[in-house]
């Protein structure tokens, strides 16, 4: 897609839709996804002749496997068309409050189950892994804070119906370019500290409210650790200030609430990431919606979801 239009041809014709993965998964070349041969080392099956297997097949002549672009990736062994799922990969990157499975199983034609599926398998190529490269830096800041989405139900499968207590909670942090959003199971001291001290820089400055489970966060990040008092109206303090965790928090809630309006627990870590996706590939950063479509495809390399059907003994794998 060399712009942003629905009527470019890869979003209408499978063969183009192909290449447009090619060309993005494999920028320098097919690459066999089982034992990384690339160049010579990879034969594409039938190409001259009439009656190739299947379209975009190769061979790897290291291994003799054989391999189409979708393998390994969220797409392998998927029914549903290439192009299909190149549409439905711009329309969660470019919808910046999310789109409802409804909404695109009527856009796409594709029936209700399998729209399900092919979203949380996009979802799943938008998730991104956080390690390596910690938040913020030397004097750099880094925003912490929680809120609470969605319904939280008990063991039992009952609604909790009240207060805080009935919601799902989501910790989020934001150093100004990127945000990382965890689903945890309490918010406490025991469940936030650990994920502060691995995901921050230590020279880095920490930035929350007055929550009595932010304390002596000051010993793990000798920099320094700042609050401002929402209990009191106070938004900042100085320099302190939770208000791009706010902002990111209004997006996400106006999405869960508005457009997809019950999230299961089991996938809210999914949604998180979704949402986490589009603020850390915006506008704001220069990156426009071919780009964060393109992105999506390269996320979806090395990443399989399956599903397991109920009343069913389990089983290695089970295609949607």
């Amino acid at each position: 897609m060399a712009a942003a239009r629905l009527d470019n041809p890869a979003l209408q014709d499978d063969d183009l839709a192909r290449e447009w993965f090619e060309a993005r998964i494999w920028p320098n070349g097919p690459v066999c996804p089982h034992c990384g041969s690339f160049g010579e080392g990879v034969t594409k099956l039938g190409e001259g002749k009439k009656g190739t297997p299947r379209p975009g097949l190769y061979q790897c002549n290291a291994c003799r496997q054989q391999f189409t672009v979708t393998v390994g990736t969220v797409m392998e062994r998927s029914k549903i068309p290439l192009h299909i799922w190149l549409k439905a990969m711009y329309f969660l990157a470019v919808s910046k409050k999310g789109m409802s499975t409804h909404q695109l199983h009527r856009m796409l034609g594709v029936s209700l189950k399998s729209t399900w599926f092919l979203m949380h398998r996009i979802r799943e190529a938008m998730r991104e892994p956080y390690f390596g490269a910690a938040m913020g830096g030397r004097g750099l800041p880094v925003q912490a804070d929680e809120t609470f989405v969605g319904r939280r139900t008990t063991r039992a499968g009952e609604v909790r119906k009240r207060g805080y207590a009935a919601k799902e909670p989501i910790l989020t942090l934001v150093d100004g370019k990127q945000a990382r959003s965890f689903h945890v199971p309490e918010v406490n001291a025991a469940t936030l500290k650990p994920i502060l001290c691995e995901q921050i820089s230590k020279a880095a400055m920490v930035y929350t409210d007055e929550a009595s489970y932010y304390r002596g966060l000051q010993t793990d990040f000798p920099a320094g650790h700042f609050t401002v008092q929402h209990n009191v109206g106070e938004y900042v303090r100085g320099g302190a200030t939770v208000n791009a965790c706010e902002n990111y928090f209004s997006i996400l809630k106006r999405g869960i609430n508005g457009v997809y309006q019950h999230v299961s627990p089991t996938h809210l870590k999914r949604y998180v990431g979704e949402f986490d996706f589009r603020y850390n590939n915006r506008v704001g950063l220069g990156v426009d919606d071919v780009q964060r479509t393109e992105k999506v495809a390269r996320g979806a390399v090395g990443k399989r979801l399956t599903y397991q059907r109920t009343r069913q003994q389990p089983e290695a794998e089970t295609p949607a």
